[in-house]
């Protein structure tokens, strides 16, 4: 059974908190989800007065999906066409309309101010002035359930006199999103009895944190179209997440979304959507997260290893995601061991290597340090266990001087004199930056570029700190994490200290190491061509 995937990502996603599109972001989105193989793509409402809006959705060249303007019922005592946003859809140059409209007394009562019978003349009118001008319409059942639970003869006869108007499809949403699996499914497979040539969709909120599961129980109750947002933002607790919904019902269940080379682009194209829109990505995200198909505890290591189906419900491949191998005292040998294997093959986990390297980690992490996040500073450690690091520079002294005052708009200038040694050589060099890492990650770079001209490749691209230990207050040590990239690839690094300017050069330090390894191609370039794991989330 094939199953209409409907993002309302653009509308009902943009009345999330902290959530706002610009029009490049739509256009970059809407074009990401025509590439994922979505139905259709609710591209924004027609009340919110987004005229820029429509002005370049005839020229996208969508291969896919189809754009939807939306909009709500004219207004009691109104005629459709002297509504003015009702106009406005009717007018619209898209082939596709969403209008909504009540579906519960209380509602029409309280929030309309008019009658039933009011509302079911302005359902009427504004799908049949819709369709009247051309428009491909689908009714969105506002606040069915609740309308249901309280009187099913009237929320039955407004979608039933949806459908009279002209309205291709139905909508059932639960509006408040208090619904339940269980009496979601029992409703629609009353609307489908009741209209059995209905094609029905689902829209579901998530303030039980149900939105899922009651659109998997309304799509096994009969019906054909999913509504949902990427990562389930949205309005209060969200909507349902398609992140999970698309893949839950193909792989799991059997229905078809999208084609499996779409499907197998979900995982990338859930993360471009996101740093389009400069969000934070949740890792612990069912299927995309970067911790989905992560694995930590030696048991389920050296299970996943023997096969995967002993730890892992599906194919991370399928979603285009990958397995993650933890480190950490608790994944015991059989994840250093993997590690290691991928940079001299043969180790095993009695091999004297794999016990210092396990050793080694014990007292990193009992100093504070965590590995699952820092790739890089955690391969340096295996490499130095193995005999085979080789410190390129060595820090002989660095001093960094805060500027103040500074302001907000130009931050605070700081500078930073480092004075590092290779081989025999030394090297003095000084550099201001907007604040104190800044100013150390330039100077550290500029003194060894001369030595190393690929470090002037190399840009740091995130920066991380953590407190721990916060009953001593500002006295605290705290845990930083470094993201680095070379313009192909990208590492992550840590470092511990009480001092935080400490804490950042050591994982500084480690960037510049693990990059100066990764060039000399002994290691891990092979690693990375060997290994389809790796110990932090993808990116």
């Amino acid at each position: 059974m094939k199953i209409e995937i409907y993002d309302t990502t653009l509308r009902d996603g943009a009345q999330g908190a902290g959530v706002q599109f610009t029009v490049s972001d739509r256009i970059k989105i809407i074009r990401a989800l025509d590439s994922l193989g979505v139905t259709y793509i609710e591209a924004g409402n027609i009340d919110a007065g987004e005229d820029e809006l429509f002005s370049y959705s005839e020229d996208l060249g969508l291969k896919n999906a189809h754009l939807v303007f939306f909009g709500s019922t004219r207004h009691p005592g109104t005629r459709p066409e002297e509504d003015k946003w009702l106009k406005s859809l009717a007018e619209c140059g898209a082939e596709y309309c969403a209008v909504f409209g009540k579906c519960w007394e209380f509602q029409t009562e309280k929030v309309l101010e008019t009658t039933p019978e009011e509302n079911i003349s302005m359902v009427y009118d504004s799908v049949k002035y819709l369709t009247d001008c051309g428009k491909k319409v689908q009714f969105d059942a506002e606040h069915f359930f609740d309308g249901y639970s309280d009187n099913p003869a009237y929320a039955m006869k407004v979608i039933e006199t949806a459908a009279a108007a002209g309205a291709e499809r139905i909508v059932l949403c639960d509006t408040n999103g208090g619904m339940v699996p269980d009496v979601v499914g029992m409703t629609v497979s009353a609307v489908r009895k009741a209209f059995p040539d209905l094609k029905i969709g689902i829209h579901c909120h998530n303030d039980l944190g149900m939105a899922v599961a009651c659109t998997v129980s309304a799509v096994i109750s009969g019906a054909s179209q999913i509504q949902g947002t990427v990562s389930g933002i949205g309005e209060r607790c969200g909507n349902a997440n398609l992140n999970t919904l698309i893949p839950l019902l193909q792989l799991k269940l059997g229905y078809e979304c999208v084609s499996e080379e779409q499907l197998r682009s979900l995982t990338s194209t859930v993360r471009h959507i996101c740093e389009i829109t400069n969000r934070d990505f949740d890792e612990h995200e069912p299927f995309v997260g970067g911790y989905a198909f992560s694995h930590k505890a030696g048991m389920h290591i050296d299970g996943v290893r023997k096969s995967p189906k002993t730890f892992e419900h599906t194919s991370p491949d399928s979603v285009g995601n990958e397995r993650n191998i933890l480190v950490s005292r608790l994944s015991g040998r059989a994840a250093l061991t993997s590690k290691m294997c991928s940079i001299i093959p043969g180790i095993t986990k009695d091999s004297p290597e794999v016990a210092d390297a396990l050793e080694a980690v014990k007292r990193y992490e009992d100093e504070g340090f965590q590995f699952e996040g820092a790739e890089a500073s955690l391969m340096l450690i295996l490499l130095e266990s193995l005999k085979l690091s080789s410190r390129h520079f060595t820090l002989k002294t660095f001093k960094v001087i805060i500027s103040e005052p500074h302001t907000m708009k130009s931050g605070s200038l700081c500078s930073a004199l480092v004075k590092v040694a290779v081989g025999d050589s030394e090297e003095i060099t000084a550099a201001e930056g907007v604040g104190p890492v800044n100013a150390l990650d330039l100077a550290l770079r500029r003194a060894l570029t001369g030595f190393y001209p690929s470090l002037s490749s190399v840009k740091l691209t995130d920066y991380k700190v953590r407190v721990f230990e916060s009953d001593n207050a500002t006295a605290s040590r705290v845990r930083v994490f470094i993201e680095s990239t070379d313009g192909s690839h990208v590492w992550r690094t840590t470092g511990v200290s009480a001092d935080i300017i400490d804490a950042s050069w050591q994982a500084l330090r480690d960037s510049v190491e693990y990059k100066l390894t990764f060039d000399e191609g002994k290691y891990l370039q092979d690693m990375e061509k060997n290994d389809g794991d790796h110990s932090s989330p993808a990116r």
